[in-house]
């Protein structure tokens, strides 16, 4: 799994982060499939961060890449 390809499916999930005034940053992907993100803007803090870390980015990076066992935020 290419950094690049991690990248391009973010790409694909952040308008709808931005449209609520978040976004998110890939910090590392480990040996093992896990992908590091920091949610940032609004997605910060968020009471809804884990479902949206969850139920979209995990699912849709999964979904498109099945080489990720796992995404957790940093």
């Amino acid at each position: 799994m290419e950094k690049e390809e991690v990248k391009d499916v973010l790409d694909q999930i952040r308008p709808g982060l931005q449209a609520d005034g978040g976004d998110v940053e890939l910090v590392e992907i480990t040996d093992e499939g896990i992908v590091k993100v920091r949610l940032v803007g609004a997605c910060h803090g968020c009471p809804m961060s884990t479902l949206t870390l969850k139920n979209g980015i995990e699912r849709t990076l999964k979904k498109k890449l099945p080489e990720v066992k796992e995404v957790v935020a940093v």
